[in-house]
């Protein structure tokens, strides 16, 4: 079992002697919902209060159950494992009898999909919506962004440079070259239409100088021409695995499922691929591990709007055992262009906006099946005016998936050292790492750099 302390070094990359954290008093029976101050849900077992069975019940607050001496944290909670239980979405699985988080009824699923292709679009739009309502106002995870894991891990910090009297403490920042975010955009296949339209939209990538990753369908949905294949890596942009079939039974069962990894396995060695997506976002993370990929994008922030729901209450990558994981951390093209109705970029600039403070990993999904309509293809072009105008600004690191996925396993890698009076940052791909400082401002953090030139607070 890891450490709370483990859990800081994993996030912040900062020295071993952080802190000691003590578990305080005995664990209840059962988990449930409580907070960890008014912004934060939590889901797990506590010693100080009863969890909930719902996040609309009255929380208990274990916020002011932590204490601190001179030299340990002692918490009511097993942060680690609260925190994986955001991250892998046990609190929707844990629901279900431990059972992996499907959506509904799998009767009624093998039934939708099999009427889908007989659907007309604006039917299976009405479907989708009466499917969707109310969820926005469901209160976890928090819509449009749930950052829950990043102010666990911050909260965890202040505590621990309490307990050891500091007020500032090194750390490798998150991204390269000291920026405060990283962007990734991809695209998921899933018509022959969408594949016929690849050329173009790599042409209106192109346009801006950003280029991205294309999720390709292996089975059943459509012929790939091997001229596309070699198009996409001549141009510079990647090829991902997204799903076998897309017929929404990837996960259905264990057995199913590998029988089908040992083919998505097989097509990711001929695409060259190192990254996967399922289709629609269905997950089940204790089964990633049968998939030969170096990460996985099928986690979202907030599912709301996705059959499954849930969410990882993080916008920063993080590991499923060798796995990474980049979440999805903005809202789908098709849901706000056909669930929300909304032909802007208001919503992606909100999101944006809240990822930014958390400088975490901006990530969007752009079907090329839908920015063949002209107004959609117009507020894609919006959004990749924008995301231009944030590089130029040096507001966003602009990257390939597995430029990223490379990064965060590098970075994950380093060491702090101090040696001569100062800290240096060891290890692969150090030259691109920057020294940080987190520094206790007002019961909280902000984040410095070595310069002391102030980054984007925490």
């Amino acid at each position: 079992m890891r450490r709370a302390s483990e859990l800081l070094r994993e996030v912040f990359r900062c020295p071993n002697d952080v802190a000691a954290f003590v578990l305080k008093g005995d664990l209840s029976d059962t988990p449930g919902y409580f907070r960890f101050g008014d912004d934060v849900i939590c889901y797990g077992r506590c010693s100080s209060g009863e969890p909930a069975q719902s996040p609309r019940s009255q929380l208990h607050d274990a916020l002011s159950h932590v204490l601190t001496d001179w030299s340990s944290v002692h918490l009511p909670f097993d942060a680690p494992q609260i925190v994986d239980d955001l991250r892998q979405e046990r609190y929707i699985a844990d629901h279900n009898g431990g059972g992996p988080p499907l959506p509904g009824n799998s009767v009624i699923r093998s039934m939708y999909y099999a009427a889908r292709p007989l659907m007309k679009v604006a039917f299976r739009r009405r479907l989708q919506k009466l499917y969707f309502r109310h969820r926005e106002n469901s209160p976890f995870p928090r819509w449009p962004v749930d950052v829950s894991v990043e102010n666990i891990s911050e909260r965890l910090l202040v505590f621990a440079m309490k307990s050891r009297n500091i007020d500032r403490l090194p750390f490798i920042w998150f991204w390269p070259k000291g920026l405060p975010s990283c962007t990734i955009v991809s695209h998921d296949v899933e018509t022959e239409a969408g594949l016929r339209f690849c050329g173009d939209l790599m042409d209106l990538n192109d346009s801006f100088g950003i280029k991205t990753s294309f999720q390709i369908v292996p089975e059943e949905r459509y012929a790939i021409p091997d001229v596309l294949i070699q198009s996409f890596h001549e141009r510079g942009f990647e090829i991902n695995i997204h799903d076998l079939n897309h017929d929404g039974h990837l996960f259905r069962n264990r057995m199913e499922f590998l029988a089908r990894a040992k083919r998505i396995n097989s097509y990711a060695r001929q695409y060259g691929a190192q990254g996967f997506r399922s289709a629609v976002l269905y997950r089940n993370v204790d089964w990633l591990g049968a998939l030969d990929i170096a990460y996985d994008m099928s986690l979202p922030n907030v599912a709301h709007f996705d059959p499954q729901k849930g969410g990882c209450c993080t916008v920063r990558p993080f590991f499923i055992g060798n796995i990474l994981e980049l979440p999805l951390t903005t809202t789908q093209d098709y849901t706000l262009f056909h669930i929300l109705e909304d032909y802007s970029v208001t919503l992606w600039k909100e999101q944006i906006s809240l990822i930014q403070k958390k400088n975490g990993l901006i990530s969007f999904i752009i079907h090329p099946d839908y920015c063949i309509e002209p107004d959609a293809r117009r507020v894609y072009a919006e959004l990749l005016q924008l995301l231009d105008q944030m590089r130029t600004k040096q507001e966003t690191w602009i990257a390939l998936p597995r430029e990223v996925a490379a990064w965060w396993r590098q970075r994950s890698e380093m060491e702090l050292v101090f040696a001569g009076g100062s800290w240096r940052i060891e290890g692969e791909g150090s030259e691109r790492a920057t020294l940080a400082y987190a520094v206790l401002h007002e019961n909280g953090l902000r984040y410095e750099f070595d310069s002391c030139e102030q980054a984007q607070a925490g």
